[in-house]
């Protein structure tokens, strides 16, 4: 299974992670005047998040597999990679007046909610438990993860996908929830401005795939793409 994808996506998708969950990490309950356990706080808080996105990845997998199993795996990405492309020109088709993260403002509402509450007790288990909300926070990089481990037409596979996405986000996230001023908003704005192109070029390479054109790692052939069945020797159907 490829992993450099997901680990990938969540990288360079980080630093829009920043501009989404950025108020979140920066207002985390960390114990400041304490390293070790300021350290195991982010660390808690990041786990959290990929146990989300790993249990949302069994899920798409699970759905991914039905899918596949059902023959429509080409047509499926042919419509994963659509659906990436007109994500990102979305907000320039309506001048940013509708957006997709605005379809599920009430669910964030009622989520961003919960976590305030949580802000309030600085244990541990509070840092954990706001690591797994967040997960479920809308995010258009976590869109194009799930729609990977669709793609991947397996349970355990879409949960491997998911859980290196989340270990992609890492890195950036950590050092923002330790070092606060380390990452600063220009570099921020301009590493936002490189995720959508980053997203419209996964949608090409989606639809790329489903289209079964015969070029070799972009866009094998759907005899490729199907799982082989291998029969020993000396067996016949009866």
């Amino acid at each position: 299974m490829d992993l450099i994808t997901p680990l990938t996506i969540g990288l360079i998708g980080s630093m829009h992670c920043i501009g989404m969950c950025g108020p979140i990490v920066v207002a985390l309950p960390l114990k400041k005047h304490h390293l070790q356990a300021k350290i195991a706080g982010a660390i808690l808080y990041n786990s959290g998040r990929i146990i989300t996105y790993s249990s949302l990845g069994v899920l798409f997998g699970l759905m991914g597999r039905g899918i596949h199993l059902a023959g429509f795996q080409q047509g499926t990405s042919i419509l994963l990679g659509a659906a990436m492309i007109i994500s990102v020109l979305f907000p320039f088709v309506f001048w940013e007046k509708i957006t997709i993260g605005n379809l599920f403002s009430r669910f964030s509402a009622r989520l961003i909610a919960t976590l305030m509450k949580l802000f309030a007790d600085r244990s541990y288990f509070s840092l954990l438990m706001i690591g797994l909300l967040n997960g479920l926070l809308p995010c258009g990089l976590v869109y194009v993860a799930v729609a990977g481990a669709i793609n991947s037409g397996h349970v355990l596979t879409g949960a491997m996908f998911m859980m290196f996405f989340g270990i992609g986000t890492v890195p950036v996230m950590l050092t923002a929830a330790l070092a606060k001023d380390a990452i600063g908003q220009r570099i921020r704005l301009k590493m936002q401005k490189i995720v959508p192109y980053f997203v419209f070029m996964l949608g090409v390479l989606f639809i790329l795939r489903g289209m079964s054109l015969g070029i070799p790692y972009i866009s094998p052939t759907s005899e490729k793409l199907a799982p082989q069945i291998k029969v020993e020797k000396g067996s016949c159907c009866k």
